[in-house]
């Protein structure tokens, strides 16, 4: 668990100067009254997060680190689940229609999302952190009270003029009234968390600042009062594409059973030179002075990848927890030849390499070396078993073996459990003694 609040009067004066200094604020309302306002006491804010899957993403990193650096500062955080809002799909940032989530499908991914909100915010003590879901005060709202105490308060030309509705409208099959919708549907939720929950603050990425500013607007109109908006820069590579893929094509997913530690380790590793500081700075806990450390070091000897590495053993940890994060370390020495021997790394690591290379379940602990090589198609006959021993090219558990007559016993299987056969340098195999 990340540390508790400290209380307000330590952090809140210097949090916007420490988000200005990480690069994650691109608009804000009147920002000198928003930094009177954290100054004078513990702030509520919120961002909303959309069940669109049953696991949140890289996208969203940024606004579950900028929800916990506030908590750190002394404020208030909510994490708002968008039960109701995901049924509708926000179009910002869309080129075409979201498919619609019915109720079951929601409920799947509300169940995979929830735990995944909660592991970012301290739910005790002073700065406790409230976790909400939209569909608590809209499933009860009848279509007319909404067009009545809403609707009217809203003008077509402020909607139409929203980036997210022009880009759609000119282009593609434009967009639909029910995403046309979506943003009463946030403004309504940032007046009901203003109302409810004394809510004085929205945060969320730079594509959500005309919907939050329709927020704003529907508080002072409804309720009299005013309320602040705060967006960070869309997290982009050099090239504008967003940072939610990995250069594969996959999705660096938060959860675990859609992505293992180790390949979201991975995804971090080759990132480049210029976007290190920038992601250590936005991604990470680390203070401004860590970071600008740990750049200067790399920048040193960028052949190291000294950056890459500490963003990604950060990123893996704050993730997947420091465990996982050392094992995803050591499984990628293992498979990249850094010279660190197999015996000594942890099953964990053992696991994460049985799941990136072939693997082969086997009930008996006992056989030929060269049979196992044989059967785990590292070699396709005994002649060229022969050759390669005598080329020096096996190695069993990281140690090259000349012996072709050489056994495999049960004290060979690592953690009792695992077996690493490589031929050269790529070629692996992995052994998993079934239980």
């Amino acid at each position: 668990m990340l540390s508790s609040c400290d209380p307000w009067h330590t952090g809140s004066v210097e949090i916007l100067a420490d988000l200005q200094a990480r690069g994650l604020i691109h608009d804000t309302t009147d920002i000198e009254e928003l930094g009177r306002q954290l100054a004078a006491g513990p702030v509520t804010l919120y961002c909303g997060f959309d069940p669109t899957a049953d696991s949140l993403h890289v996208g969203n990193l940024i606004g579950l680190l900028t929800l916990r650096r506030f908590q750190m500062a002394g404020h208030k955080p909510i994490s708002l689940a968008g039960g109701a809002t995901g049924m509708i799909g926000d179009p910002s940032g869309k080129s075409s229609e979201r498919n619609l989530l019915d109720d079951d499908g929601l409920a799947e991914n509300l169940q995979g999302i929830v735990p995944q909100l909660r592991q970012f915010l301290d739910f005790d003590g002073p700065c406790a952190a409230k976790l909400l879901d939209n569909r608590a005060w809209t499933v009860g709202v009848s279509v007319l009270d909404f067009l009545r105490d809403i609707g009217k308060h809203v003008t077509v030309n402020q909607m139409m003029a929203k980036d997210s509705v022009k880009n759609r409208m000119n282009d593609g099959d434009g967009i639909s009234y029910t995403e046309f919708s979506y943003m009463l549907l946030q403004g309504y939720d940032y007046l009901w968390l203003a109302e409810n929950e004394g809510c004085a603050l929205q945060v969320g990425g730079s594509d959500q600042w005309g919907n939050i500013l329709l927020g704003i607007d529907l508080i002072r109109r409804k309720l009299g009062k005013s309320a602040h908006a705060l967006t960070w820069p869309l997290l982009t590579k050099p090239d504008g594409s967003k940072y939610g893929k990995t250069a594969g094509g996959e999705t660096i997913w938060l959860s675990a059973n859609k992505m293992s530690p180790y390949r979201f380790y991975q995804s971090w590793i080759g990132v480049e030179d210029a976007e290190v500081k920038k992601l250590l700075l936005q991604l990470t806990f680390l203070s401004v002075d860590e970071v600008d450390s740990l750049v200067q070091a790399h920048e040193s000897d960028p052949g190291s990848r000294t950056g890459q590495r500490a963003l990604a053993h950060e990123l893996t940890s704050l993730v997947h927890g420091t465990r996982s994060a050392d094992a995803a370390v050591q499984a990628s020495e293992v498979l990249f030849g850094k010279g660190t021997n197999p015996g000594s790394v942890s099953k964990s690591a053992l696991e994460f390499v049985s799941t990136e290379v072939p693997s082969s379940v086997y009930t008996t602990n006992d056989s030929t070396l060269i049979d196992l090589l044989i059967e785990t198609s590292l070699v396709t006959s005994k002649g060229d078993a022969k050759r390669a021993f005598a080329e020096g090219s096996i190695y069993l558990n990281g140690e090259r073996v000349l012996d072709a007559a050489a056994m495999v016993t049960p004290a060979d299987f690592l953690h009792d459990q695992y077996l690493l056969l490589r031929r050269g340098k790529k070629k692996w195999h992995v052994i998993e003694l079934s239980a």
